[in-house]
């Protein structure tokens, strides 16, 4: 057998799925549909996330089994906005007394530390960042950025890149500049994203409170709105607001699909939207 990173046998099939994510990797596989057809545990869905894997974090992936058909295609746009970087050197939330009684206490503010090149800063924030800032498992020492009411972990600062001999962290440089700065920021937003926030505008207090008090009903997305959707996406595209990167859309078990799934991916294919 030829073993090569966990994967045994299936030469030719790794070598075709490598010039695959080369053409992936260089835009020139959008629009095109991939077929790996086998027998059962010859390793199909290994080498899908294989590709998953080679791609890396910046192309998106999404797989699904094929019972379930969903769009994939994805746009970024960048837009700037007033954020707070810097290295933690600080973090302690503070407590006071429930205004409510009781012998429990609540979270009145939260006291943060940045540091940068050019100077520290240190933030009382709001108690509703700190959740956040717990899922990321920010500490001392972390490189992180905040905008409105989120904070996001970049990494560990280099600084301390020698505690350990072995480390999965992935060491960032300390920030340039001011602890508060304009940033630009790139998102991920998929068109899934746009479809269902367009699908569901804001309502009056009256209407959602009906909506409170009715069965909610899972949204609707009409072909009209995906058109209108896809038109303002091209204009940001054309206009350099926006960059597309086509996605991979891997679907198990494709046998299951009927006539009118092959019927809608193959005039999903048709669209220059369309994921590989």
């Amino acid at each position: 057998f030829q073993l090569a990173d966990g994967f045994v046998g299936q030469t030719s099939a790794r070598e075709a799925c490598g010039i695959i994510v080369d053409m992936i990797k260089s835009k020139k596989m959008a629009g095109r549909a991939l077929l790996l057809a086998g027998a059962p545990g010859t390793g199909k869905t290994a080498i899908a996330l294989a590709i998953a894997q080679e791609l890396g974090s910046k192309v998106p992936f999404c797989p699904m089994v094929g019972s379930e058909v969903y769009s994939s295609e994805v746009k970024k746009t960048e837009e700037t906005k007033e954020v707070y970087e810097g290295e933690v050197t600080e973090l302690s939330p503070e407590e006071i007394e429930n205004p409510l009684g009781g012998y429990g206490k609540t979270l009145s503010q939260v006291i943060i530390g940045l540091k940068t090149v050019k100077g520290t800063k240190q933030l009382k924030l709001d108690p509703s960042i700190y959740e956040s800032i717990q899922k990321e498992r920010v500490t001392v020492g972390d490189v992180i950025y905040i905008e409105a009411n989120t904070g996001a972990r970049v990494g560990r600062s280099d600084a301390y890149a020698t505690e350990f001999d072995l480390e999965a962290e992935e060491y960032v440089p300390l920030p340039k500049g001011e602890v508060h700065k304009k940033k630009e920021v790139v998102q991920d937003v998929t068109l899934n994203d746009l479809d269902i926030a367009n699908a569901r505008p804001q309502a009056s207090y009256i209407m959602s409170m009906m909506g409170q008090l009715l069965k909610p009903k899972k949204t609707e997305i009409t072909d009209k709105l995906r058109k209108e959707i896809n038109k303002v996406v091209n204009k940001y595209i054309d206009q350099g607001i926006a960059e597309l990167v086509p996605g991979v859309l891997f679907i198990d078990e494709v046998h299951l699909l009927d006539i009118e799934c092959f019927t809608y991916l193959n005039k999903a294919l048709e669209s220059t939207l369309s994921p590989i």
